[in-house]
């Protein structure tokens, strides 16, 4: 059993339901935290986010490792903002594969490349016109110690977006299957976060 599969086992968690998704919160034994959302009908997730005590015990800022922040920002007040062309780039990952998006990319999709950096481990995309360059890492693959494998990369574009998708190996498809099994068990409040525990 991996260490990623005993830290969830052993972590302390609680759920909630709002907005049509499940909201799984985990506390683990060195005190870092993880937040997950599913879509309560397909159960693909689509936020994970991890932060850390600090040394005096305060909590630290979400880290994204999936989905983005949801900050409302009054655009009036902001001096300098990111244009709405820049590319913007997020994960969302579903039941058989991991998968990204990056929206903005108006460039057919021939112009696209995307190979396995085994050293650093991780996919590299790179453009042939040389107008965009993303190195991407999948950390469930690390979690696992599972190699990464060029067959399983496959690349798409439509309306401006490119949509990268790696297919997911069998062992973390299983050990998924089983988590969400648990998951789907777990009580959960309408109003607030409660404990949770398998029923």
């Amino acid at each position: 059993m991996s260490t990623w599969v005993e830290m969830l086992k052993s972590s302390q968690k609680t759920c909630l339901v709002q907005d049509g998704r499940k909201k799984i919160h985990y506390t683990f034994k060195n005190h870092t935290e993880m937040a997950e959302e599913y879509d309560m009908a397909t159960f693909d997730l689509s936020v994970r986010k991890f932060r850390k005590k600090s040394t005096l015990g305060s909590s630290g800022q979400w880290e994204y490792e999936i989905g983005e922040a949801t900050n409302i920002t009054n655009i009036e007040e902001l001096s300098i903002r990111e244009s709405n062309t820049t590319p913007r780039f997020s994960a969302k990952y579903s039941k058989n594969a991991f998968q990204w998006r990056i929206r903005n990319l108006p460039y057919p999709l021939d112009n696209y490349s995307i190979t396995v950096d085994d050293e650093k481990r991780q996919l590299v995309l790179r453009t042939k016109n040389k107008k965009y360059f993303k190195r991407i890492s999948i950390p469930d693959m690390d979690r696992f110690h599972l190699p990464l494998d060029q067959n399983a990369v496959k690349l798409a574009h439509a309306n401006n977006c490119l949509i990268i998708s790696y297919q997911k190996p069998s062992q973390i498809i299983e050990h998924e299957k089983a988590l969400h099994k648990e998951l789907r068990k777990m009580k959960a409040s309408k109003d607030g976060d409660v404990e949770c525990n398998p029923s």
